[in-house]
């Protein structure tokens, strides 16, 4: 599905952003899901194009696995070894720190440096705590508290995990999930010195920086060498485009292009005009504003208008969820009323409709309340009326 595109019509609330969030939902956390509106790519700061971009590698995630050497258990012992400082002088300095880890299959003693030390307190590491030490690089994760110790406190917010199996000294894959937007950012960020004058530039740059295409291409390159290694895996993820519409005819030809990149994600359009005028331009009419050579690449999904028995089920959910008691009674007048304006006037109701409740002393929301609250707000269609017909008041 990478590369597809769909998009969603149908009038304003018909449910078109909901389905974009139960896809979110649905994904999980793994999976790259990027919502976005058509009127953020026109901004001072930065191209129109450079956004979508952005936008399109956000939505593409890479599972990197490697393989690596680590010294993992329990933390028995923590002990720093301390020296003379070699500066001379009365302080004391670290010249190295003594750990112990403990598995289920056995213990083992470390002589550690002193740049180590720095990243266990950092990573605010006890004795009992289970740690993870890259044998290559030296950096430390701690896992959590070890289950030895679950009994220790009644109540804590500390997450407890086994006892590691296996040898202190061991092999293990680590699994990371990045985006292709994450790599692009860490590759731009110019390193630059420490003294004053660098952190002063650092500050003065604009916060917004463009990411060159030859940058890109380059990162493109290294990632499709891991895949070919087996060391990485692609995930194409869900890019979110509400209000299509909104875009131009420039960021449409953009958008037609990246779509055929080899690597894309799968794109979810929503747009709730009919047939109306491309952005951009002054002529050229459209179905939905979008032009007809993307139209054709688009699998048309169209969201209809709720009927009367699919309100009633949204409202008992939404009144659930906040928390609210309606009756039955109350449940189908509301149910009319969104059925005759639209569902968002009726559940933006519900609350008015609990606080006339509450005045009137009673907990449960009843028919009288909210054909009280419906006579005191007025929805788009009777406010057009009531301009219509009091034109010389408000103009």
């Amino acid at each position: 599905m990478a590369g597809r595109a769909l998009l969603l019509a149908g009038p304003p609330g018909t449910g078109k952003t909901a389905i974009a969030m139960a896809i979110a939902h649905e994904l999980g956390n793994k999976v790259p899901f990027c919502p976005m509106v058509g009127s953020e790519v026109f901004s001072s700061e930065i191209k129109k194009t450079e956004v979508l971009m952005e936008n399109f590698r956000r939505s593409i995630g890479l599972r990197i696995r490697e393989t690596k050497e680590v010294y993992e258990g329990e933390v028995t012992e923590l002990t720093p070894v301390e020296t003379e400082n070699p500066m001379g002088g009365f302080g004391r300095t670290i010249s190295n720190v003594v750990i112990g880890l403990k598995t289920a299959k056995g213990t083992k003693q470390l002589k550690l440096d002193p740049s180590i030390y720095e990243a266990l307190q950092k990573e605010k590491v006890e004795v009992g705590d289970v740690i993870y030490i890259e044998a290559n690089s030296g950096a430390v994760k701690r896992q959590g508290r070890s289950d030895t110790f679950a009994t220790e406190f009644d109540l804590e917010t500390e997450e407890y995990v086994p006892l590691p199996k296996g040898d202190v000294h061991k092999k293990k894959e680590v699994v990371q999930d990045v985006t292709l937007h994450d790599l692009d950012v860490a590759n731009a960020r110019p390193q630059g010195g420490q003294d004053v004058l660098s952190l002063v530039g650092q500050l003065m740059k604009p916060k917004k920086t463009e990411i060159t295409d030859k940058l890109r291409q380059e990162i493109n390159k290294v990632v499709n060498k891991y895949i070919d290694q087996g060391i990485a895996e692609l995930v194409p993820g869900v890019l979110f485009i509400d209000e299509v519409h909104m875009l131009d005819l420039e960021t449409f030809t953009y958008l037609h292009k990246s779509l055929e990149s080899p690597i894309a994600p799968i794109v979810i359009f929503a747009t709730n005009r009919g047939r109306c005028v491309i952005r951009g331009t002054s002529d050229i009419y459209s179905p939905h504003g979008i032009p007809l050579d993307l139209l054709d690449r688009l699998m048309i999904i169209q969201t209809t208008p709720y009927k009367v028995a699919e309100i009633e089920q949204i409202i008992k959910l939404r009144a659930q969820t906040e928390g609210l008691s309606i009756d039955e009674e109350a449940v189908a007048s509301l149910s009319e009323v969104g059925s005759k304006t639209t569902l968002r006037y009726a559940v933006q109701l519900m609350t008015p409709a609990f606080q006339s409740a509450k005045v009137n002393g009673r907990t449960q929301i009843i028919k009288e309340d909210i054909l009280e609250v419906n006579d005191l707000f007025l929805d788009a269609k009777r406010s057009s009326e009531f301009l219509q017909k009091s034109s010389k008041f408000m103009k």
